[in-house]
């Protein structure tokens, strides 16, 4: 089964029949609250993954960035020791490699850059923002690259193929501040003071929002969305591998295993057969494997 862009955003794909029909109007908006350089945002990568292949025809993502919210980074940027810990221990514990040796060896120092460039990039759409936050973190968690650098966000750009000259044009532009100053204004609001955070609304009903502040079990958001929707939906059809590792370019066995309901030792299994098809390459990590697709 083929995997595209409009079958995650749109399709109804089941399990119980093999014909596919279509939500048009998603009934859930789900507005996911991140810093780029909190590690247990970084470690929810998996199940918004997960999240989004199997129930992504009901809702909507919305990254919003919420600033220094999470109390393991913030007033901490003059602890790098501090920091190396919490990023190494939050990795042994999730799976999700963040090399916290960055503290020690490249500092950041301006990470309000990285947050407008977040904005910037979704003004060329929001999947593009998505992509470009993604290279973002890889270029934090995994290469311990400076992201308050302009050389490696324009890196990160050109990795998510932005235009470049549109990206460069709007980092510093009014549009990006502005969309950045609502974001902080939602997450005020919302009285968010953790990240992550999501917060789960129904269009189709008045009830209020439901927030969730933390990293939990995959169990917990699916039952969110099942409160929200009043029904348990049925997961859509999972891709094959390769599909999966086309669309998302860089992805971690942890994600894989979390993905497929697999263990980490399938999830490298099939991926070193995939290698050895010369379809990835294993890219080194400090804690976990990661992969990126051969193009």
């Amino acid at each position: 089964m083929s995997w595209n862009h409009a079958e995650l955003e749109s399709s109804n794909q089941t399990n119980t029949s093999p014909k596919y029909s279509y939500v048009v109007n998603k009934p859930i908006e789900i507005y996911v609250f991140i810093d780029p350089l909190c590690p247990e945002c970084w470690s929810l990568e998996p199940y918004l993954k997960k999240l989004s292949m199997e129930f992504g025809r009901f809702f909507t993502i919305y990254p919003i960035v919420g600033g220094y919210l999470n109390p393991l980074t913030k007033d901490k940027f003059d602890q790098p020791k501090k920091l190396k810990d919490i990023w190494e221990k939050t990795a042994k514990r999730t799976g999700m490699s963040c090399d916290g040796d960055l503290w020690i060896e490249n500092p950041i120092n301006s990470p309000k850059i990285a947050f407008l460039a977040i904005k910037a990039a979704e003004l060329q759409g929001k999947r593009a923002g998505r992509v470009f936050l993604r290279k973002i973190q890889e270029s934090v968690f995994l290469n311990k690259q400076d992201i308050s650098s302009e050389k490696v966000l324009m890196q990160c750009a050109n990795q998510a193929d932005l235009d470049l000259n549109e990206f460069k044009n709007d980092l510093y532009s009014p549009s990006a501040k502005k969309a950045l100053q609502c974001d902080l204004k939602l997450t005020n609001e919302m009285e968010v003071d953790y990240t992550p955070t999501i917060v789960f609304f129904n269009q189709n009903a008045e009830e209020q929002g439901l927030k969730i502040s933390g990293l939990y079990p995959y169990d917990i958001y699916v039952r969110v969305l099942s409160e929200m929707l009043q029904k348990n939906p049925i997961p859509s059809e999972k891709p094959s591998l390769e599909d999966f590792i086309t669309y998302y370019d860089v992805v971690g066995s942890k994600e894989i295993a979390v993905v497929y309901n697999w263990s980490i030792t399938k999830a490298e299994r099939e991926m070193k057969k995939l290698q050895l098809r010369q379809k990835v390459e294993k890219i080194p990590a400090k804690y976990g494997s990661f992969w990126k697709r051969n193009k």
